[in-house]
């Protein structure tokens, strides 16, 4: 062997996920260890020295290491980034406290947004600007910006944001004072927004480049901690950051810009659902990845998941736009609750059953994992309805506690409400399903979609759990649950092609775009990409070429795909009708004015990788493993027959009810259901209507 192991690691809220694929020996293993979440890098090597002794797999082995992590995410919503400073503009540095002037609740006179990042008293205006276009009308202060850093530094400031106007234009500004700052301050991390954002919008790129200089201390030694370890293991392969795109970066990049992490974890599951759906020939896919503290919904149409360029993160209110931070990266387009395996049940003080978003993560856990937790959890009543083995949960690595189980949901839920164990049970999953099924229709109706036309492939620890009870609550009469479900979105690290993302704003009509200009940018960007992404000589390089477009007036835009070519003036017909055709698939019409160009975009991506997921069935293996009493709604409690996942052959058809095990997840349908074994081990479910 010589280096053809690669490893996948989700660093998930409650479990850390790992998947080890070497095609040299057609080998897949996978694995799952409850995550540390003081320090989430001593879990991956502990995960992955596990992964090598279970495989005979050398540290010499391993080609490479891809890795996601919500870090970045729950580092914003809960407040504990960086100390920043932020440079503006002289006379703006109130702009992230002005943000749209528009309010996000028109109803309710307390409402009030995600508090900026850098408060008023760590914003200092610089003397120094640029006109519009570009052009220098004053020149940068030196001293003053020395000194407003001096001061920053002296309150505290541990990174530093600069954000002024006009620099995506324009990035000069900027760059002085980043060369200037950290020629005084080696040690001090700076932000340019002209670097992570180099979008028309100053709110909106102040407000990217604050969240990156946020998040970049903790990220920065997070990475190199994690890669110290690796190194410490005799693991010197390349270690690798998904991004939130579903694209795969450098560490480096990754340290430099962390805010493009923040859906990273989210994104690879999203990524490998398109990989599977496309795989097993379904074009309509609903994504539902559910774990032990939040699930995730996204839409894949044609094999290939839904991308937008902005996202709001740390909403106050999860369903309304414009309560949380805004931050221009390419993102793929989910939507996101705090319903998971972990989340917790109890009554509100009105008496109503509330499940979430307080999850009780991986320290203490559920009840079930008799860790010390006290509150009932989602997880703590699928095992009381049946749909967990409390013997076989991780195969049988982790024995549940029934009886606590039972008696927490009697003291929190069933006592007061005066209900039985198993109602109140089932009272707590159905209040997550709603929950779920309301955030899906709310997330395919934005889009003019109807759930129906869908099918739903589950993954995650609890995405096949409650996967059925989903799908019936949308009237969605397909469901795919792919082999190793648990740590779908470790697959999809291993699946995702490497990538890299540009964007720079060149505002003009499209009729009097300067294309030498434009050719200029596209080549800056094709140079940055190709630095970052070092593709062979003989490697096959997918370039897409993008333009934010709007017609004169307008106040947001549209994605609009660019010819291929070299671009001039003569493509102008074909750019015009390609946005017409585009504005009329969102709006339902298109208008008759002039239209504009905002933004011009690069995406490069090398190839991506094959990885299969099922096994050769074990031999000698019976598959039926016996018949366990489980609880299905509009049925009652019913004996269900449990099947070994593992042990199941391509072509098998199984009526329900029926329960379908494996190391890291667990599927119950009710018996309206018939499930086969497709080529690939994944269970293809039909629900009658």
């Amino acid at each position: 062997m010589s280096g053809s192991a690669r490893i996948g690691v989700d660093v998930g809220g409650t479990f850390t996920d790992l998947l080890l694929h070497d095609p040299d020996r057609n080998l897949t293993h996978t694995g799952k260890l409850p995550t540390t979440p003081h320090a989430p890098h001593e879990a991956i090597t502990a995960g992955v020295a596990r992964l090598l002794a279970e495989t005979d797999t050398r540290p010499s082995d391993v080609s490479t290491i891809v890795h996601g992590t919500t870090l970045v995410t729950n580092t914003l919503l809960e407040r504990t980034g960086a100390v920043v400073g932020l440079l503006t503009t002289a006379g703006f540095s109130d702009s992230l406290e002005m943000g749209r002037e528009t309010r996000f609740d028109t109803t309710d006179l307390h409402a009030r947004p995600a508090a900026p990042l850098v408060p008023r008293h760590l914003r200092r205006g610089v003397p120094g600007r640029l006109a519009a276009d570009g052009t220098e009308l004053e020149a940068v202060d030196d001293a003053a910006v020395l000194r407003h850093v001096t001061e920053l530094i002296g309150l505290g400031v541990e990174a530093l944001a600069v954000a002024f106007l006009h620099s995506c234009r324009e990035p000069g500004h900027e760059r002085h004072v980043r060369d200037l700052v950290r020629e005084a301050y080696p040690g001090l991390p700076v932000t340019v927004s002209s670097d992570v954002a180099a979008v028309l919008g100053e709110f909106e790129r102040a407000s990217t480049a604050c969240l990156n200089a946020y998040v970049q201390p903790l990220m920065s030694r997070y990475l190199d901690d994690l890669r110290r370890g690796l190194t410490a293991m005799g693991i010197g392969a390349p270690l690798r950051i998904v991004l939130s795109s579903g694209g795969v970066t450098t560490l480096e990049d990754a340290k430099r810009f962390p805010v493009r992490l923040l859906e990273s974890g989210p994104a690879a599951g999203v990524i490998a659902a398109a990989s599977l759906a496309g795989r097993a020939g379904v074009d309509n896919v609903l994504s539902f990845d559910m774990g032990g503290t939040t699930a995730k919904l996204a839409v894949v149409q044609g094999g290939r998941a839904r991308i937008k360029h902005d996202f709001e993160a740390g909403r106050v209110d999860k369903f309304r736009p414009g309560s949380g931070l805004p931050v221009r990266l390419t993102v793929v387009d989910m939507i996101e609750i705090g319903s998971g395996g972990g989340s917790i049940a109890a009554l509100d003080r009105l008496g109503l059953l509330k499940v979430g978003p307080r999850s009780a993560g991986s320290v203490p856990g559920p009840v079930a994992y008799g860790r010390g937790g006290e509150h009932p959890t989602v997880t703590d009543a699928d095992l009381a309805l049946g749909y967990l083995d409390a013997r076989n949960f991780l195969g049988g690595e982790m024995r549940l506690h029934g009886p606590e189980v039972r008696k927490s949901i009697d003291r929190a839920v069933a006592g007061p409400l005066g209900l039985d164990t198993t109602t109140a049970a089932d009272g707590v999953v159905e209040v997550v399903t709603q929950s779920m099924a309301a955030a899906a229709r709310m997330h395919l109706s934005e889009q003019g979609k109807d759930p129906a036309d869908f099918a739903l492939l589950a993954f995650g620890g609890a995405g096949p759990v409650h996967a059925y009870r989903l799908a019936k609550a949308l009237k969605i009469s397909r469901v795919l649950v792919p082999m190793r479900a648990g740590v779908m979105s470790a697959y999809g690290f291993l699946v995702a092609a490497p990538a890299v993302d540009e964007v720079r704003s060149l505002p003009s009509p499209l009729d009097e775009v300067d294309w030498d200009r434009v050719t200029a940018l596209y080549d800056d960007m094709a140079a940055h990409a190709d630095a970052v992404l070092r593709p062979g000589p003989d490697t096959r390089v997918r370039l897409r070429r993008t333009v934010d477009m709007r017609y004169v007036g307008q106040g947001s835009e549209i994605e609009v795909e660019l010819p291929p070519g070299r671009l001039g003036p003569t493509d102008v017909p074909v750019i015009r009708a390609a946005f017409e055709t585009a504005y009329q698939d969102v709006f339902g019409r298109s208008l008759t004015g002039r239209a504009e160009v905002v933004s011009w975009r690069l995406s490069m991506r090398l190839p991506s990788h094959e990885v299969p997921l099922h096994t050769a069935p074990t031999a000698g293996t019976e598959p039926r493993r016996g018949v366990r009493p489980v609880h299905f709604p509009g049925y009652g409690v019913l004996d269900a027959v449990v099947w070994d996942r593992y042990a199941l052959r391509p072509g098998a058809e199984i009526r329900g009810p029926a329960v379908f095990e494996e190391r890291e997840s667990s599927a119950s349908f009710g018996p309206d259901c018939r499930v086969t074994v497709d080529d690939d081990l994944t269970l293809v479910v039909e629900i009658a209507s």
